[in-house]
């Protein structure tokens, strides 16, 4: 089994507000999206279900395991339709995350995410 990946999650633009007000996270994720609770071959699942299980990590994943983790409040205000909701400007190494694949791209150890809300009240 491949080790955990290390990664610098960052907020701002007050989306640390939905995170415990806290900038900057240091965290470990494994390196293949965990499957669902599956014991074995005979659970049922097809071919192309069981190698979609193992895929490795990527920033689609994180999404949904920063909201299951990290995220304290006002989910919608970070994910919206299965990513992260329109406004969040997403960079991985100082990068556009469009220019990488977007949810697509392949997490790998030592990656830093930064999310930036360019949504503002007024």
């Amino acid at each position: 089994m491949a080790s955990p990946l290390s990664l610098k999650i960052e907020f701002s633009g007050g989306l640390e507000l939905l995170f415990s007000n806290q900038r900057s996270h240091r965290i470990s994720l494994p390196a293949h999206v965990p499957s669902p609770s599956v014991k074995g071959a005979d659970a049922g699942l097809g071919r192309s279900e069981q190698e979609q299980a193992r895929r490795p990590a990527d920033i689609a994943y994180l999404i949904f395991w920063l909201r299951d983790n990290l995220l304290k409040e006002r989910e919608a205000l970070f994910v919206e339709d299965g990513t992260v909701r329109p406004g969040i400007l997403v960079l991985v190494n100082d990068t556009d995350w469009e220019l990488e694949g977007e949810g697509e791209y392949v997490l790998k150890d030592g990656d830093e995410v930064v999310f930036i809300s360019t949504l503002h009240g007024g």
